[in-house]
C-alpha cells in the first residue's frame, strides 16, 4: 500500500523558507506583515502565507489578520528547534522513500520493501535527531552576526 501524498501539501523548499522567515521574526518583537517578511527573501507573498499558516498552526508563530496585521514569534526564538519547524510543515516524505516505488510484489521484493522502509524510517530520526540539535535562535546568530 503507497503513501498518501495528499496528506502533506508543504513543498520541498517550504522548509528553507520557514527557517529564514523564523530567523527573520527572531529580530522582531511587533507584528511584522507578511509582505515584509516576503521581501527580506526574496518570495512570493501569497506562498509565504501557505508557510506561515503551517507555522502558526503548530503554535511557532502567532498571527493576527487584517490591515495592520501579520506575525511574531510565539515562543523565544530559543525555544524553537529546527525539529520543530520540520516536523510542523510535514516537510514529505522520509528521505529514501522513494526508493519504496521500485519494489514489486513477489516474496523477495516484498522483503526488500520492509529492508526499504527501515532504513528510509532510520533515516528521517536521524534526520529529525539533528534537527533537534539546532535553534532558530542559533540560526539567526550564524547567519545574521556581523562579518569582521
Amino acid at each position: 500500500m503507497k503513501a498518501d501524498k495528499s496528506i502533506s501539501t508543504a513543498h520541498p523548499k517550504w522548509f528553507g523558507l520557514s527557517l529564514q522567515a523564523l530567523v527573520i521574526l527572531s529580530q522582531k518583537s511587533e507584528i511584522y506583515p507578511s509582505a515584509a517578511i516576503a521581501d527580506c527573501l526574496k518570495s512570493e507573498a501569497t506562498q509565504l502565507r501557505r508557510v506561515l499558516a503551517k507555522l502558526a498552526a503548530a503554535q511557532l508563530i502567532e498571527t493576527r489578520e487584517g490591515r495592520d496585521g501579520g506575525y511574531r514569534l510565539k515562543r523565544s526564538p530559543e525555544t524553537i528547534s529546527l525539529a520543530e519547524v520540520y516536523t510542523a510543515l510535514k516537510v514529505g516524505e522520509p528521505f529514501c522513500s522513494g526508493m519504496l516505488d521500485t519494489i514489486g510484489i513477489h516474496d523477495t521484493e516484498l522483503k526488500m520493501k520492509s529492508a526499504f522502509t527501515d532504513i528510509a524510517q532510520e533515516i528521517e530520526q536521524r534526520t529529525i535527531d539533528t534537527l533537534q540539535k539546532y535553534t532558530i535562535a542559533q540560526l539567526a546568530e550564524r547567519t545574521l552576526s556581523k562579518s569582521s
